[in-house]
């Protein structure tokens, strides 16, 4: 990747692209190295990386390990916060629901990626079964759906809603990101 100062005499659309190449790197690398699937992610904060990974999913013998979770995790450790609001996220490939659920958790703000879900479906990914998955009723689903026991699960769910916002903001208070 080319320095800030170097950035700094691109256009938006160039920058966009050496991101996105930079993903396609990790990818392509990837593959050499049999560590995880084909897909490479890159996670920036004001002109810089500060996350990124191919799909580590083979190394670590971990489903949840895909490039853009592995990329999430390793900014929100470096900031030291959970809250990646300001960033963007470069990814070769359109993100899986886990993927997009974790984008929208981490309130990342802006995905750009190069190949699309029919393209991962085409060579065999089966990420649209998980889609449709969530458009059925509950009885209808492949995986049964069963809520036991819930009032013995609300008291911690209670004790959250009195505590947590204090405690994320105790947390976020100590983050890197909060003395930036």
């Amino acid at each position: 990747m080319p320095s800030k100062k170097a950035l700094a005499t691109l256009s938006p659309e160039e920058i966009d692209e050496r991101f996105m190449i930079e993903a396609i790197r990790l990818a392509e690398e990837n593959l050499k190295t049999n560590e995880g699937g084909p897909v490479g992610a890159v996670i920036v904060l004001d002109g810089k990386i500060i996350g990124k990974s191919a799909n580590e999913s083979f190394l670590t013998s971990d489903p949840t390990a895909h490039a853009e979770m592995q990329a999430i995790r390793k900014a929100c450790r470096k900031l030291k916060t959970l809250d990646l609001s300001g960033t963007i996220i470069y990814t070769n490939c359109e993100p899986c629901p886990m993927c997009l659920g974790a984008i929208y958790w981490a309130k990342i703000e802006k995905i750009y990626y190069a190949a699309s879900k029919e393209d991962t479906y085409a060579i065999g990914f089966d990420d649209k079964v998980i889609f449709w998955e969530f458009n059925k009723p509950d009885d209808k689903k492949e995986i049964p759906r069963v809520q036991i026991i819930k009032a013995k699960a609300l008291p911690a769910l209670q004790k959250w809603k009195e505590i947590g916002e204090s405690r994320i903001n105790a947390f976020e208070a100590g983050s890197r990101r909060a003395k930036v």
